[in-house]
């Protein structure tokens, strides 16, 4: 365990005075409609009789968001680990296509490559389903070749977002407190042997030039087409969305 977290510190470690002061999700892209039809979420209301919605475990906050999110992002533009510019609307087929989209936190986040390592061996699964399976990291494409190489990845599903767009159109947290502080990230304490197992070639190499990228947070999407039918942000680093629940959203029935 002390190994497990003296990488964890290293492989996060920077200044504070690098720390972005403020580091917001622009509000075009969120709503303030009612949730409708998500029983596995929770709503709560202050004293003030406003409401919030707080994501469970296994909820999807789908209804967070706009319903032109898939058009927003689609216009984001990440590498490929080949280092070619690509839009995230060139990915899967717009119309009908299902796509699984993973955002790592960063390519030398240890639990990163636990996450790395099940999408890899959930993929026969999701492609069996036809669904597209993308995982994007932060970090220049030189870093997602290190995890590819090392985990090892298909290179074929993996992409970088050095500048972190796909992440601050999606809103996923960032901060000190949600990276360290954040009870969400004990969890990582209970999956040591997978993390273990996982870092049995890992490099802090892969750890992203930008020391300030490493308080960015993650999560997991599911598109059907421009549709988003599925969202869920980690709460804290390693609080990763569990596989079964995106199964039981895109892997049903096989996807024509």
């Amino acid at each position: 365990m002390a190994t497990i977290s003296s990488k964890f510190v290293l492989c996060n470690a920077t200044p504070k005075s690098q720390f972005p002061a403020t580091h917001r999700c622009p509000s075009r892209f969120l709503t303030s409609k009612k949730i409708n039809n998500n029983p596995s979420g929770l709503i709560t209301f202050n004293s003030n009789g406003g409401s919030r919605f707080i994501t469970r475990a296994s909820s999807s906050s789908a209804a967070e968001f706009t319903a032109n999110i898939g058009d927003v992002l689609g216009d984001v533009s990440v590498f490929t680990a080949a280092g070619q510019p690509v839009f995230f609307k060139d990915l899967w087929d717009q119309k009908e296509g299902m796509a699984v989209v993973a955002l790592l936190r960063h390519f030398g986040c240890f639990c990163c490559w636990e996450l790395a390592s099940d999408l890899k061996e959930a993929k026969p699964k999701f492609d069996a389903a036809g669904v597209k399976l993308i995982a994007v990291g932060i970090g220049t494409p030189d870093k997602a070749r290190i995890l590819a190489e090392r985990l090892p990845f298909p290179m074929d599903s993996l992409y970088a977002d050095p500048d972190r767009k796909a992440y601050n159109v999606l809103g996923l947290y960032y901060g000190l407190g949600r990276t360290f502080f954040n009870p969400a990230s004990a969890k990582v304490f209970s999956r040591l042997d997978k993390v273990q197992k996982a870092m049995e070639n890992y490099t802090l190499e892969a750890t992203p030039d930008d020391k300030s990228s490493v308080l960015q947070q993650g999560g997991i999407f599911v598109f059907k087409g421009k549709q988003l039918l599925y969202a869920r942000k980690d709460e804290g680093t390693g609080d990763h969305a569990p596989l079964d629940d995106i199964f039981n959203v895109c892997c049903k029935s096989p996807v024509a």
